[in-house]
């Protein structure tokens, strides 16, 4: 296999000059902090291919939907995450020769994303100007204060040159996918002083109400080179540096950004001062303090979440790479916020909310923070009930039916099969509410706010099914399941189990509510009969010849052909095949049926899991990145180690080795949450079972050991899995705790 970057622990690096990688590169070496990020490009500029991203949390626009044939109930606008004005921007000039490495072939590359510190540094030698010169860039998103983006620019040649440097804030930005060359920025304002510069920007007006947003990007530039002037353009803001630099000599230039925006302050003219005074602040310490504060803030997180993994170095850089990425999208600092697919490095899937947080990144952070990141995580579904009820609406229903996709609650996919088909993601919302409190404990959100959302989505359910006389079955016909590749199917298992399950669910909570709240929440007795009508009659397909259940009813009428038996170089299918071909064949994107199975893992028995399995594994090409774990862990669970581990590595390590070659256009953020999901729920066996954890491990045959932490009620568990002397369970913290290891109860303290 190829590799782009070196296997190490803690680092993502690379000596290999690969301009063919570039892109590839930007993704892997991304940097943020939940509220701004970046991809990895080159701050000088290359004007050969690059996408030079940088995004902020919560700032979007709603492009207006382009499609042939309009249908009632379509989504108006496309919201997409727009790349903001790059503050990043140095041009670097020797001896009258712009520094451009898609022009000057570097003799000496060194790329380092520092895991650990949450720094990147590049240093590249090269001949510029007829001079050699090595650049050393370095570059930091602070973990400590969300405004601040630090940058630090070293020149040095052994010849003596002339040398200019400007320190540029650029408006004139285009996104990947803008329509027709469209911009989205409007300059309000723009000032160039001394050793610094301010440029605020919006948002173009929009058609659909949406707020527009304001952002205000204040530079600071610290040098001791010659400071030469600057340039207040309409579009560009800049401060410039130039002169004579001696043999040896070397020339540093510290660049700080402070990002605010109208998110956080009532207007231009709070943002402003805010974005001054912070600025203010920061230019009182110095830059490698600036550093050590941060690096101190990522080690606080690594000591709550690091997975140690022993004798494997491929599966512990993968690990915490995954770790690495999914913190820097989200931490939970700021409840408005949530998880895009591509977190801020790269413009796919337009930096919405999917259903992804509520089925893959809820359970891993609450195992490795404060549950109270969990809880916002719900809290952001209920603030957007009002929008969910709109959608149910456009469709002539009732209830509510939360968006695909989102930033403010109003679906805005532009896709017909997965905005109106992929209902299950109501089932995943309400399956989240009962996992945060199955783990935690705490009821007080599923008896307050979270009744009302299972409640509204209970009335959706109970509209949206059907009632079969034939069959004397509820059904649901015309959806779509996780698995893509079968689009308006009658009777997905998965959409059908998670329907039956959400409507027990919520007559179960209805009869513990507050009378308070049972009044708010105005469930007619002809309702609760309906919600056990539907949970008592739901259609489930199920086949006995097989024992298995079919993923919806015509699944087993396909070609049922093995993915084995597909030429290697018809994969991916997606790169490969017509659509029309894709939705005729058997094959699974990623998991629906064993999705189900994973959700209730205790509530099938072993038999109904091997059959399953081992049926639908033989035609998924996991063409999904949320794919390989799930797989993973139900292999676990069945004993299937080498199968688990297998599925493990391609999860953790599916951007580092580009398994499904599309690393390029950003990294596969929601799905990093699989390789700890493989840990802990796959290779420990961990379960929470009537109230109680319990665990039952195993070692992956070439590794000698591997440790995590895991955060429980109140307490702080070290979990370590030694081939020498077996499994460990340490109380770091917290009242004393009985757990069960395999078959056996035991006491912590």
């Amino acid at each position: 296999m190829k590799r782009t970057f070196e296997v190490s622990p803690w680092h993502v690096k690379t000596t290999k000059w690969a301009p063919e990688d570039k892109l590839l590169q930007e993704s892997m070496t991304a940097l943020a902090n939940e509220n701004l990020g970046m991809r990895g490009f080159f701050e000088e500029g290359y004007s050969d291919t690059t996408l030079q991203g940088v995004y902020l949390g919560g700032v979007w626009f709603p492009d207006k939907t382009r499609v042939g044939w309009w249908k009632n109930g379509y989504p108006k606008y496309f919201g997409k995450m727009i790349n903001a004005v790059n503050f990043m921007k140095l041009t670097i000039e020797v001896n009258g020769e712009q520094v451009d490495f898609a022009k000057q072939t570097p003799t000496d590359f060194n790329l380092d994303l520092d895991m650990q510190r949450g720094t990147l540094t590049r240093t590249v030698t090269a001949t510029i100007g007829g001079a050699p010169v090595t650049l050393k860039f370095e570059r930091f998103v602070s973990a400590v204060q969300k405004e601040l983006v630090g940058q630090r620019l070293t020149v040095q040649s052994p010849a003596e040159i002339d040398l200019a440097i400007s320190a540029q804030i650029d408006a004139d930005v285009y996104n990947q996918d803008a329509n027709y060359d469209e911009q989205f920025w409007q300059v309000l304002d723009r000032k160039a002083s001394g050793k610094g510069a301010l440029l605020v920007s919006q948002t173009k007006a929009n058609d659909f109400g949406t707020p527009q947003f304001t952002v205000a990007m204040q530079t600071s530039v610290k040098t001791d080179f010659p400071h030469v002037g600057d340039v207040v353009e309409a579009k560009q803001v800049a401060n410039h540096f130039a002169g004579h630099v001696a043999a040896g000599q070397s020339v540093t230039l510290e660049k700080r950004t402070i990002v605010t925006t109208s998110r956080d302050y009532a207007d231009q003219v709070e943002l402003v001062a805010a974005a001054q005074d912070l600025v203010a602040q920061v230019d009182q310490v110095s830059y490698d303090d600036l550093v050590a504060a941060h690096v101190s803030q990522w080690a606080q997180r690594w000591a709550k979440s690091d997975v140690v993994i022993e004798g494997d170095d491929e599966a512990q850089q993968g690990i915490r790479f995954n770790l690495f990425q999914l913190f820097s999208t989200y931490y939970g600092n700021d409840s408005r916020l949530n998880i895009s697919p591509k977190g801020f490095t790269g413009e796919k899937y337009g930096g919405a909310t999917y259903w992804d947080t509520e089925a893959y990144c809820l359970p891993v952070y609450l195992g490795v923070a404060d549950p109270q990141v969990a809880k916002n995580l719900l809290y952001y579904r209920y603030h957007q009930l009002p929008g969910a009820y709109v959608n149910a609406k456009e469709q002539g229903l009732k209830g509510a039916l939360f968006p695909m996709v989102t930033f403010n609650g109003i679906e805005c996919h532009n896709e017909w099969e997965i905005t109106f088909e992929e209902l299950h993601r109501n089932g995943d919302i309400a399956y989240a509410i009962y996992n945060y409190t199955r783990y935690t404990g705490d009821t007080s959100y599923v008896l307050h706010e979270g009744a009302k959302v299972l409640v509204e989505t209970a009335r959706f359910w109970a509209d949206r099914v059907h009632y079969s006389q034939r069959k004397n079955k509820y059904l649901l016909h015309g959806v779509t399941g996780p698995n893509e590749y079968d689009n308006n199917v009658n009777n997905d298992w998965y959409t059908n189990l998670l329907c039956q399950w959400s409507l027990q669910y919520t007559l179960e909570i209805l009869d513990q509510v507050d009378e308070d709240v049972l009044k708010d929440l105005a469930v007619t007795e002809d309702e609760r009969r309906l919600f056990q009508a539907i949970a008592d009659n739901m259609y489930l397909p199920e086949d006995a010849d097989k024992g298995i259940f079919p993923e919806n009813d015509a699944f087993l009428d396909k070609d049922l052909v093995p993915v084995a038996q597909i030429p290697s170089d018809q994969l991916p299918l997606n790169q490969h095949w017509s659509w029309d071909k894709i939705l005729r064949s058997p094959y699974v994107k990623q998991g629906d049926v064993i999705q189900g199975i994973w959700d209730f893992i205790d509530d099938f028995t072993p038999e109904q899991k091997r059959k399953n399995f081992d049926f639908y594994e033989q035609f998924t090409v996991h063409e999904s990145s949320l794919s390989p774990s799930v797989y993973s862990i139900v292999a676990a669970d069945l004993g299937d180690e080498d199968k688990a581990v297998e599925l493990y590595q391609r999860s953790a390590r599916l951007d580092l080795d580009n398994y499904n070659n599309d690393t390029d256009d950003g990294l596969h953020i929601t799905s990093m949450t699989g390789a700890w999901l493989d840990i802990v729920q796959g290779f420990a066996g961990m379960r929470i079972r009537d109230g109680r954890l319990r665990y039952d491990p195993f070692l992956p045959k070439n590794w000698t050991a591997y440790q995590f932490n895991q955060v429980f009620r109140g307490r702080t568990i070290q979990v370590r899995v030694d081939d020498a002397d077996g499994t460990h369970l340490q109380l770091l913290s917290g009242e004393p705790l009985k757990v069960e290891l395999g078959d056996q109860l035991t006491e912590l303290k």
